[in-house]
């Protein structure tokens, strides 16, 4: 059983983050055992790299699963990542608007409703992921730092006319 947390049991409510090669998957533990997630065809414990294929994704399914499970070999941890920035819902609230959304499909956007948004939203009443967040900013700066190359590479090549 790998875990970043071996020796802390989550609380229901508590947001489960699932390193993935190359991204985290999301759930929300709702007790027992179980977590509830949004879990793209491609979205499975052990997928490896053919995980990435969830971005191609329109759709995904919300599942009520065994935490180990959804966890499998990866690490993991209890990450309440918004809790200095927004009040949780009540636990009662949490686990009704998750039980209520199991077994439905929903829309699917690596960049505006993946599995981070669907938990953020039970949890705090608004949809946000950190990762995609951290993408765009660095997709930001490597966009300046490719300008800048391409204004420094034209101002020297004036220099030399």
């Amino acid at each position: 059983m790998a875990s970043a947390q071996i020796d802390k049991k989550p609380k229901r409510g508590d947001l489960i983050e699932i390193s993935r090669p190359g991204y985290q998957h999301w759930a929300i533990y709702v007790g027992g055992g179980y977590v509830v997630h949004l879990s793209p065809p491609s979205e499975f414990a052990g997928a490896g790299l053919g995980s990435s294929m969830s971005v191609l994704a329109d759709v995904a399914r919300v599942k009520m699963e065994e935490l180990w499970k959804v966890i499998g070999d990866s690490l993991w941890k209890i990450n309440n990542l918004l809790d200095d920035k927004y009040e949780p819902h009540d636990v009662n609230i949490i686990l009704s608007n998750a039980n209520q959304l199991v077994g439905k499909k929903l829309p699917y956007c690596i960049v505006s409703s993946n599995c981070e948004h669907f938990v953020t939203q039970l949890r705090y009443g608004t949809a946000e992921s950190r990762q995609v967040r951290q993408v765009v900013n660095g997709a930001a700066v490597l966009g300046a730092a490719a300008l800048a190359a391409i204004y420094l590479s034209r101002k020297e090549d004036k220099r030399k006319q």
